[in-house]
């Protein structure tokens, strides 16, 4: 074994091949001035440089392995091995040019089902970019999941077990902002202090060049971080906040971002409104692995904000932060009116993309202990917290199976709790062979969350068969509830025609009663004339997040024809 040490707390990448170990570390060595390379000439050896890394307190970034091994017939047998040691670690396995294609058969079955992440070319000349592109994508989402970060954009400070600390810190995290928490005691906490009054409450934001901020919810610190004066005044100076737009889109997930980015790139006035963190609930995935174009998957939240960055380009703006809690849809060609609590903004057309929400459990014990180690949704932000311990996800979506994978590198046992008899009535079949796979996930079918309970934080929860009614308790240290989907439509008028389930109605669907001159609105409008709807908010949608970017960008040519019918 060969090292490259350089720094005695840096993270490792351990590189394995019998025939070709020189050549890896050659090719790694220009990550050698943030990692510790270790290379290894078989599984055996391989499992001893965890261990060492291991106990010299250091964490293991990556595993890069040749596509065949010296005493591992089956490589993916060897990453069952490593994978028992080091959990969160990336996997990668790369063949030489004259074995890629031969080996390339048996391994791609293991990559579907999650045994490693990437199946590359070894590269066979200098400055292999499309090589090293999937290495850094790798390495970027492990340290982005896997360890505290070294520079921070914020500081939140607040006692433990705080709710809304705990709901700022995922906001941030699914904001691609970097941050660190503290307890007020801690020297953090008395640094933070010294710019607050002595009486100010918690939690407590501070960041450079930033007011600090006493947070009593998201909002606060979205208007704060995300909503500058400075910005203000440039959207005045452009007409924008005090005029009419042309587009305003209500929901920054996956429809209203791709609303923005084709509404702005031909030239619309677009405003995305957005209450809380860009993204949506896709924001939250961890991981999706079926999106058009990723073929090693991408997180909800870089989706989201590489989605943001292209509509900013476009100069769409974006009002983070900003809840709408009414709409006044315009008559005989007047704007449509959009409020919240403090803004008011007039629109020629809106799209509604503002998605659902998860189900409340509606079991009074469990709702207690919300921010306390029970969390509706994935809220990746707490992952590392779950090190070593028991976790229970409740939900048979692909959303409750992609946090169940992430949680399941950090915590000793992960629990789905579904109530249909499989997961595959509701799951894609990718994140099923998944989760079969993976030893530390169970699953727990026909079966509920009936009580919860512990000493001021969760410890465990009750779990009953559904046919049966059998009842077991079983400890927990976090329960993640990501129950199905209700729509955020409370805010919409009757003009807007809603199902018994209170999503919008487009198109046919639209009741006869409500058609203009005997015909049925366009596929994506609603009731409302020059309002439109996209995304999993709309009636009849697929809930998927390709699904819901087709319409985000199928409704803009509609928006085109109601802003200037003549020119269609």
């Amino acid at each position: 074994m060969t090292d490259t040490l350089p720094a005695p707390d840096a993270p490792a990448v351990v590189l394995v091949s019998g025939e070709h170990a020189d050549a890896l570390t050659d090719e790694f060595w220009r990550y050698s001035r943030e990692y510790a390379l270790r290379s290894a000439t078989s599984c055996a050896d391989a499992c001893t440089a965890i261990e060492e890394l291991l106990a010299e307190g250091r964490q293991v970034a990556m595993v890069v392995s040749d596509s065949r091994l010296p005493d591992e017939d089956n490589v993916l047998a060897a990453f069952g091995q490593w994978r028992q040691l080091v959990p969160n670690a990336r996997r990668l396995v790369v063949a030489p040019y004259e074995r890629f294609l031969a080996d390339a058969p048996r391994l791609r079955a293991g990559m579907a089902k999650g045994k490693y992440d990437a199946y590359l070319l070894m590269p066979r000349g200098v400055r292999d970019e499309e090589f090293h592109h999937a290495v850094t994508e790798l390495l970027s989402d492990w340290n982005w999941t896997s360890t505290d970060p070294d520079v921070v954009v914020a500081k939140i400070v607040a006692p433990e077990g705080d709710l809304v600390a705990a709901q700022v810190r995922d906001f941030f995290d699914r904001m691609g902002l970097p941050t660190r928490t503290a307890l007020p005691d801690s020297e953090i906490g008395r640094h933070v202090a010294e710019h607050f009054p002595d009486d100010a409450g918690y939690p407590r934001i501070w960041a450079v060049n930033r007011d600090p901020v006493v947070a009593t919810s998201v909002r606060d610190v979205a208007r704060s971080f995300f909503d500058t004066r400075a910005e203000r005044d440039l959207d005045e100076q452009r007409g924008v906040a005090s005029g009419v737009v042309d587009v305003a889109v209500v929901g920054g997930g996956p429809a209203g971002l791709a609303t923005a980015v084709y509404a702005a790139s031909e030239g619309l006035s677009t405003i995305v409104l957005d209450s809380s963190a860009i993204g949506g609930q896709a924001g939250t995935s961890s991981m999706i692995r079926n999106y058009l174009g990723f073929p090693r998957g991408v997180s909800g939240m870089r989706l989201a904000q590489r989605a943001r960055n292209q509509a900013l380009r476009f100069g769409t703006r974006f009002h983070t932060g900003w809840e709408v809690e009414e709409l006044v849809a315009g008559v005989d060609g007047d704007p449509h009116l959009l409020r919240g609590v403090d803004f008011e903004l007039a629109a020629r057309s809106v799209v509604i993309a503002s998605g659902v929400r998860y189900r409340s459990l509606g079991v009074p014990s469990v709702e207690a202990l919300v921010g306390r180690g029970v969390n509706y949704g994935a809220a990746m932000s707490l992952s590392r917290e779950m090190e070593d311990q028991d976790v229970v996800v409740v939900g048979g979506g692909n959303s409750a199976g992609q946090a169940a994978v992430h949680l399941a590198r950090f915590a000793r046992s992960v629990t789905i709790v579904v109530r249909r008899p499989s997961l595959s009535e509701t799951m894609s079949a990718y994140l099923v062979g998944e989760i079969e796979f993976n030893p530390r996930i169970s699953v727990e079918t026909c079966t509920r969350v009936v009580d919860a309970g512990g000493d001021g934080r969760l410890e465990w929860v009750v779990l009953e068969h559904t046919e049966t009614g059998e009842r077991r308790r079983r400890p927990a240290y976090g329960l993640f509830l990501l129950l199905g989907a209700e729509p955020h439509c409370g805010w919409l008028p009757d003009d807007v025609v809603r199902d018994e389930r209170g999503f919008v109605l487009t198109g046919r669907d639209v009741p006869k009663d409500r058609w203009a001159d005997g015909l049925p609105p366009e596929s994506l409008a609603t009731s409302a004339p020059g309002v439109f709807a996209a995304g999993d908010v709309r009636a009849g949608s697929m809930k998927r997040v390709a699904a819901a970017t087709g319409e985000g960008a199928s409704v803009v040519p509609l928006v085109h024809a109601w802003l200037a019918p003549g020119d269609t």
